[in-house]
């Protein structure tokens, strides 16, 4: 990012022992330009503790998120990230036109995994140069969807179909107007994981048997035969972590409080997290002040602080963040419900994963 004439460099953290080893399979074919690159994918797993071994810029007379600063024998280099390269895709969102702290955070976001798809420099380059419109040379949606299907009394809505003798392959007939329908779980796809676990190992009797243990509600990862064939020519594992999360009940909300003569009117009060670990918690919310009138409720715990995630902050760090500006703040914040869902589905335990 470039603040004034000083740039700003982001570090990025990456596990060289896990991931795929598999070089960078690319996608689409070049017809505006002999010797035009393609796209290239690339899925990098990382530990809390180590590194992605790149790092991210923003350049004065150069367009575009650009790879620098790759680690000698780190898994970026490993895999085939180069230098120059240019960032067009995270977790399947096309990236070339957001402001550049956004595309850092949305990398922060991802936690311990995240999706690349990158051009080389000079291709990136020539294209810009004749106007082509980079995301169309990008898949249209190449991320799996995440449903939360509640029971009614003729059931989930769907059925399961499962070659004989076979285990963890599972497609999905999908009622017209059921529950499935309704939560966004679409005809004829492949079920990846139920309830946050992988199903690539059970029978058909096994799955049954987890369904009717779900009890009136069941939380599906699925792809269509699109995205489940992307995933599989190209050696990668669909997780949660890269879902379309647009269907799902439970929804992050960004309040902005400004100020008044009596304060904000709420108290923040750091507790144990129903999933385990502490958060920051919002509690105590006057009636007609800011806090309630932005939408504020009672037992909402905080994920970001104007802008920036909170986690591994703690309570006086949370408050500095706060009074940071005299006058207003920005909080991300979810309800319970919402927070232990996107706990028990989504890797890292955070729902900022999910923005």
């Amino acid at each position: 990012g470039l603040e004034g004439d000083k740039m700003s460099i982001i570090k990025f953290e990456f596990n060289p022992k896990v991931g795929i080893d598999n070089p960078a399979l690319t996608l689409t074919e070049d017809t505006d330009g002999e010797g035009m690159g393609e796209p290239r994918f690339y899925l990098l797993t990382k530990e809390s503790t180590e590194t992605f071994g790149f790092c991210l810029h923003e350049e004065l007379g150069c367009q575009g998120h650009i790879i620098r600063q790759i680690e000698l024998g780190g898994v970026a280099q490993r895999r085939g990230l180069q230098d120059g390269d240019r960032l067009l895709q995270v977790n399947g969102h096309f990236v070339d036109h957001m402001d550049h702290l956004r595309v850092v955070q949305k990398i922060k976001a991802s936690g311990n995994q995240v999706l690349l798809a990158v051009l080389d420099g000079d291709s990136y380059e020539a294209a810009k140069a004749l106007g082509r419109d980079l995301s169309q040379m990008l898949p249209e949606d190449i991320r799996p969807r995440l449903c939360h299907v509640t029971r009614d009394k003729s059931g989930f809505g769907f059925s399961v179909s499962c070659p004989e003798g076979t285990k963890g392959t599972f497609q999905l007939s999908v009622l017209q107007d059921g529950p499935a329908d309704r939560a966004g779980v679409p005809p004829g796809c492949w079920l990846l994981e139920l309830n946050g676990d992988s199903v690539k190992s059970y029978s058909h009797t096994q799955l049954t048997r987890k369904l009717k243990q779900s009890g009136n509600k069941v939380t599906l990862l699925v792809a269509s035969s699109a995205v489940e064939e992307f995933y599989r020519l190209r050696g990668l594992r669909v997780t949660a972590a890269l879902a379309d999360t647009s269907r799902l009940p439970f929804k992050v909300r960004e309040l902005h409080l400004v100020k008044g003569p009596a304060g904000y009117g709420f108290l923040l009060k750091e507790d144990d997290c129903s999933s385990g670990g502490v958060g920051q918690f919002l509690w105590d919310v006057d009636a007609g002040l800011p806090a309630e009138q932005a939408g504020m409720r009672e037992g909402d715990r905080v994920l970001a602080v104007n802008g920036e995630s909170i986690e591994g902050l703690d309570h006086e760090q949370t408050v500095h963040r706060i009074r940071a500006r005299e006058d207003q703040v920005t909080l991300l914040v979810i309800d319970p419900a919402g927070d232990e869902f996107y706990h028990s589905v989504g890797p890292g335990g955070t729902p900022l994963l999910w923005l």
